[in-house]
């Protein structure tokens, strides 16, 4: 029991004091070891006969339905389908890609952001996995996984930092943009060669919510702010602790006659508006110093 304490502690403390990314590969992870703690029960349970169709029937409850009416009587499944992993390797892929798509965006736009982006991702994919289940030939029944969730951390990054270089294995240094192309290129030849049709449709819908996350940004909408708001509420709901009331003091950054612009004293998102543009111009390490570390804070707020 010492030894489960320990883990257990480890696995608490890890979800308190870790970034946003690392919560969310524990949690992906932690329902894969749920999924398959409960797949080994059942093999036993039943003497390795028909566990694989049961454990599909419990899945069906939480995987994202093509069935409009399936949908209608599951509405849960677009959010608990982009947590839910069958095998191994689907599992490991999506927490690589995560863990490296995750840490970047958060270090670029802030922590507070990753969630949200993954959220909505997650419900793009969804929304296109359906839409294609219903127009599309060769699509399955149910849809699972959280590449489309992950799709849309890559296609953030992607906008915001193209230049940005990875170190891969057995690869070497290479372009964020470079791998991000890749991906999408394989997901548009799944899809014209009809394997995993659905599949790829959520991740190019995941892809697109990205884009869109960033284009928002960048005039002045942060379509992060009401997820936030919304999962804070619902936290608040359950604590019984009310969200405190923010009040913000508007400062005039106009500048006036004669005055240059590089004296400007710029607003926290002006600033980090312009950083961002500079990175998409420029790339991320043509940054200066001052930038960087500017970045590094606001990535924590």
């Amino acid at each position: 029991m010492t030894l489960f304490n320990s883990i257990w502690d480890d696995l608490r403390n890890t979800i308190r004091s870790g970034n946003m990314v690392t919560k969310l590969v524990l949690v992906n992870f932690l329902v894969f070891v749920l999924v398959s703690l409960v797949f080994f029960t059942l093999f036993i349970a039943m003497s390795g006969e028909g566990h694989g169709e049961a454990l599909w029937v419990g899945l069906d409850y939480l995987a994202m339905p093509a069935d409009w009416k399936e949908l209608l009587w599951h509405p849960w499944t677009p959010i608990t389908s982009m947590f839910l992993h069958q095998s191994f390797w689907h599992v490991l892929s999506n927490l690589i890609w995560l863990y490296l798509f995750g840490n970047i965006v958060g270090d670029l736009v802030g922590d507070r952001r990753v969630l949200p982006i993954y959220l909505l991702g997650g419900l793009a994919g969804a929304f296109a996995y359906f839409v294609s289940a219903n127009f599309l030939p060769y699509i399955g029944g149910h849809a699972l996984g959280a590449s489309a969730a992950v799709m849309a951390l890559g296609g953030t990054a992607l906008l915001i930092a193209p230049d940005y270089r990875v170190m891969l294995l057995l690869i070497g240094e290479i372009k964020l943009k470079y791998i991000v192309l890749v991906m999408i290129l394989l997901d548009l030849v799944g899809i014209a060669n009809q394997a995993n049709t659905g599949g790829h449709a959520a991740h190019i819908g995941g892809l697109f919510m990205g884009f869109l996350f960033v284009y928002q940004l960048r005039n002045g909408s942060d379509m992060a702010e009401p997820v936030n708001n919304l999962i804070e509420g619902i936290q608040s709901l359950f604590s019984g602790k009310k969200k405190p009331q923010m009040r913000f003091q508007r400062t005039n950054t106009a500048r006036k006659p004669g005055q240059r612009t590089d004296t400007v004293d710029l607003s926290h998102q002006e600033k980090l508006d312009t950083i961002l543009d500079k990175i998409k111009q420029e790339g991320y390490e043509n940054l200066s110093a001052e930038e960087k570390e500017f970045l590094f804070h606001a990535s924590k707020k």
